[in-house]
């Protein structure tokens, strides 16, 4: 796949509703399992948090992850962790801001609950066909 093609994949309408459904139901798995992070209000206000949440993970994240490269190779990856918490925490002050009473709060309620979205939406993602995995055997001069 050359880079025209995946840029075509990354901006088709169905697959970005589709990543903000998972986003959607991973942020409401971690509201339902992690203590520390609350929701209340309609639905549809939750589905504004994932949006500000990916908006988040798409302009800041690969800044940090920059600014922490070193961090991130001394703790094997690790730190990423963290800054999913971090990340997370922001949504929520964000979320609150637009009068949406969505609350993560500590440090560890971020932790866990960047964790419980990072594994719901990896399995969502496997089980709605966006993560394939391509395994290519060369021999030879082939």
């Amino acid at each position: 796949m050359n880079s025209s093609q995946m840029r075509e994949q990354a901006l088709d309408p169905r697959r970005l509703i589709l990543r903000w459904l998972i986003s959607t139901l991973a942020i409401f798995a971690a509201v339902w399992l992690v203590p520390g992070i609350e929701f209340s209000g309609p639905g549809w206000e939750l589905g504004i948090v994932a949006l500000v949440f990916g908006l988040l993970n798409a302009l800041i994240r690969p800044l940090l992850i920059i600014l922490t490269c070193p961090l991130i190779l001394l703790t094997l990856g690790l730190f990423g962790l963290v800054i999913n918490a971090l990340l997370l925490a922001l949504a929520s002050e964000l979320a609150r801001g637009l009068g949406i009473q969505f609350y993560v709060y500590d440090f560890w309620a971020a932790f866990w609950g960047g964790l419980v979205i990072s594994l719901v939406s990896l399995i969502l993602s496997y089980v709605a066909g966006e993560q394939r995995v391509q395994i290519r055997v060369q021999r030879g001069n082939e």
